[in-house]
C-alpha cells in the first residue's frame, strides 16, 4: 500500500533540540507514519527535501488574525513563513461573547487597537455568534488553511457583563465578577485555550478611555483563573504595563502563574540602549517563577519595531501636504508628484516646519536589495544618513522614494531600540520569538515574518542558536506553551505539521502594500523566499512560497494544560 505522502532526504530537525540526521518521513491521511530510510516504500505523492531542512511547523503565539481569517482563510502572510499553527485573541481584544447591540463597539476597538478597518471587520464577519465557543465554531466553518487556537478577551467579556463601567477602574460587584468567572469557564470549557489581558497604556478604544481590563484590579484576575480552572484550565496571556507599573505588574503575573499554572505575556528588550541590566532582571524573574510558582513565558519580537513609513499609508510628515500626496490613487501618481520640482519643494518645507512624524534617530530606511535590511545591528539611521550627506532627513526621504519608485520602507523603531539587550532577549530560557502580531496594525506594520527573520538573521546570520535549539524554540517549547497535543515535534503518529526549506536562502521579502480587505482597505502583506513546501495535517498548503488553495486547518480545542 502506497503512502499519500513521502518526504524524501531531507535533514529533519525534529524539533526536540536533538542532533540532525538525513531521512525519509512519511505521511498517512493527517498523521506522520514512518521516518528512516524509505528507498524501498511509495507514495502518492512525493516531495524531493535533498539539502534541505524539514522541520515542525511553526507556532505563532500572538496573532490578531480574528477577523482577517474571514476573508482570508489562507491566513496570508502567515503561512507564507511556514507557520503551521497560530494563537489568536491576544491583547484582551475578541469578537466574542458579543450581543448584537455590542457588535459595534467591539469592531471599533479593534480598528482603534489593532488598525484592523471597523466596516471591514463588521461587514467581512457574519456575526452569527454569542459565545466564545460559537465563535469559534464559526472559524471553524471557514475552513483555515492553518491551525487556530483561540483566546477569550478580557476586553470583550468585561464590556458584557459590565457595560461602559467596564471602560474605567470600576471595581466589579460580587455578582459581576461570579458573571467574568463564568462567562471564562463556558469559554473554556468551549475551546478557548484561555483568557487574555491588555494592561499597556497605549491601547485605547475611539473616545480616548483604556480598553476595559487595563485597570483591572487583581481579584478580578483570580476569578478569572478560577473560572478557567473550573472548566479543566487554561492559559493566562497578558501585555503587561512594565513601564509604568513593573513591580505591579510582575506581581500580577507571578500570582496568576501560580493560580492557573500557565502564563505567556509579551515582552522585549525596551529601549534602553546599550544596557542589559533591565535584560538581566527580566531573565532573573522568568527562573524564578518558573522554578517556584508556575510556567510563566514571554513572547518576543526579533527585531526592533513599530511603524513602517512611505508612500503606502503612514507617510513620512503629518502634515496636509503629504497627506494630500497619499491621497494621489495610485503608487506611480505619488512618484510622479515628488519628481514635480514645485511639489517636492511644498513637501520639503511642510517637512523642515513640521519636522518628521517621529524622531529620524530611530527610523532607518529598509533599502531596496532582494531582502529588507532591518539594521538591527550597526544600523545607519535617517538623522545618521542626513548629517553624513548634509540634507534634510525629508529630503534624503523624497530622493530614496524616488530612486526606488516609491517602493522604499522606512522602520520606525518604537519597540526593542535596545538591540544589545535584545541579542540577550532572545537567547534566554523561557523566550521564545514568535511575537509576530499577524493581521494587527494592517497598514502600519508586518511582523508576520518572525519565523522566517529568526532563523534567517538570528541563526544564520548572527549564531545566537544553532538550527536544532532554533527551531526547538517556534515549535515544541512553543506548543508546549498552548498544550497542543501531538504537535510540535516530528515523530510518529504526531500529526503532520512540516515545513520544508533551504536554510542558505531562506529569507523575507519587502512588505508591500495591497487592497484586498473587504471595501477596498489596505493592509500591508510580506511573502518568503527559500520554503519548498508547509504541510498541515498532512496538506500541503504551500508549495514553493505560494499557496496551493487547500484549506486542511483546524480549530484546536483540546490542550494538555500544565
Amino acid at each position: 500500500m502506497a503512502h499519500d505522502l513521502i518526504i524524501r532526504g531531507g535533514t529533519i530537525v525534529d524539533g526536540t533540540g536533538g542532533a540532525t540526521r538525513v531521512a525519509d518521513l512519511a505521511i498517512d491521511g493527517d498523521r506522520i507514519t514512518a521516518i528512516g530510510d524509505l528507498s524501498n516504500e511509495h507514495a502518492r505523492h512525493e516531495i524531493d527535501a535533498t539539502g534541505r531542512i524539514v522541520s515542525p511547523g511553526f507556532i505563532d503565539l500572538h496573532t490578531h488574525l480574528d477577523a482577517q481569517i474571514a476573508w482570508d482563510p489562507l491566513m496570508t502572510s502567515s503561512s507564507w513563513h511556514g507557520v503551521t499553527t497560530v494563537l489568536m485573541g491576544n491583547c484582551g481584544v475578541t469578537f466574542a461573547p458579543v450581543t448584537p447591540d455590542n457588535r459595534v463597539f467591539l469592531a471599533e476597538m479593534m480598528e482603534s487597537v489593532e488598525d484592523i478597518p471597523r466596516d471591514a471587520i463588521l461587514d467581512g464577519l457574519s456575526w452569527d455568534w454569542s459565545s466564545f465557543p460559537e465563535y469559534l465554531d464559526a472559524v471553524e466553518s471557514m475552513r483555515p488553511a492553518l491551525n487556530v487556537v483561540g483566546m477569550v478577551g478580557h476586553c470583550a467579556v468585561r464590556y458584557h457583563v459590565m457595560g461602559d463601567r467596564a471602560l474605567s477602574d470600576a471595581t466589579p460587584t460580587s455578582d459581576e465578577l461570579d458573571q467574568i468567572r463564568d462567562v471564562v469557564a463556558e469559554s473554556v470549557a468551549g475551546g478557548a485555550v484561555g483568557f487574555s489581558t491588555s494592561r499597556i497604556l497605549l491601547h485605547f478604544v475611539p473616545d480616548g478611555r483604556y480598553v476595559p481590563g487595563t485597570l483591572a484590579p487583581k481579584d478580578e484576575y483570580l476569578a478569572v483563573a478560577a473560572g478557567m480552572n473550573a472548566a479543566g484550565g487554561g492559559l493566562f496571556q497578558a501585555v503587561p504595563d512594565f513601564a509604568t507599573k513593573y513591580d505591579h505588574e510582575t506581581d500580577l503575573l507571578r500570582s496568576m502563574a501560580a493560580a492557573c499554572g500557565d502564563v505567556l505575556f509579551s515582552g522585549g528588550a525596551g529601549n534602553n540602549e546599550g544596557s542589559i541590566t533591565g535584560v538581566e532582571r527580566m531573565g532573573e524573574f522568568l527562573a524564578d517563577v518558573n522554578a517556584n510558582d508556575g510556567r510563566l513565558t514571554m513572547a518576543a519580537q526579533t527585531r526592533p519595531s513599530g511603524t513602517l513609513c512611505g508612500l503606502a499609508q503612514v507617510a513620512p510628515v503629518k502634515g496636509k501636504r503629504w497627506k494630500a500626496l497619499l491621497a494621489l490613487p495610485t503608487l506611480a501618481d505619488r512618484v510622479a508628484a515628488l519628481k514635480d520640482p514645485a511639489t517636492r519643494a511644498d513637501l520639503v518645507a511642510e517637512g523642515m516646519a513640521k519636522g518628521m512624524w517621529y524622531d529620524p534617530t530611530h527610523i532607518y530606511p529598509l533599502g531596496t536589495a532582494a531582502s529588507p535590511d532591518y539594521q538591527i545591528i550597526d544600523g545607519r539611521s535617517l538623522a545618521d544618513l542626513a548629517a553624513e550627506t548634509g540634507v534634510h532627513p525629508v529630503e534624503l526621504v523624497i530622493d530614496r522614494l524616488i530612486a526606488s519608485e516609491g517602493r522604499e520602507l522606512f522602520n520606525t523603531w518604537f519597540f526593542n531600540r535596545n538591540v544589545t539587550g535584545l541579542q540577550h532577549v532572545l537567547a534566554m530560557d523561557h523566550v521564545y520569538p514568535t511575537l509576530a502580531d499577524t493581521g494587527a496594525h494592517a497598514g502600519q506594520i508586518c511582523d508576520a515574518d518572525m519565523s522566517t527573520h529568526y532563523l534567517s538573521y538570528w541563526h544564520r546570520e548572527r549564531r545566537i542558536a544553532e538550527l536544532p535549539e532554533a527551531v526547538r524554540r517556534i515549535t515544541s517549547l512553543a506548543a508546549g506553551v498552548l498544550g497542543l497535543v501531538d504537535r510540535g515535534t516530528l515523530e510518529v503518529g504526531k500529526f503532520a505539521d512540516i515545513n520544508v526549506f533551504d536554510i542558505d536562502s531562506l529569507d523575507s521579502d519587502h512588505p508591500e502594500y495591497v487592497n484586498d480587505f473587504p471595501n477596498g482597505a489596505g493592509r500591508l502583506r510580506i511573502g518568503s523566499r527559500g520554503y519548498l513546501a508547509t504541510v498541515v495535517n498532512g496538506v500541503v498548503v504551500t508549495d514553493r512560497n505560494g499557496n496551493t488553495g487547500d484549506r486542511p486547518g483546524r480549530v484546536l480545542r483540546e490542550f494538555a494544560r500544565a
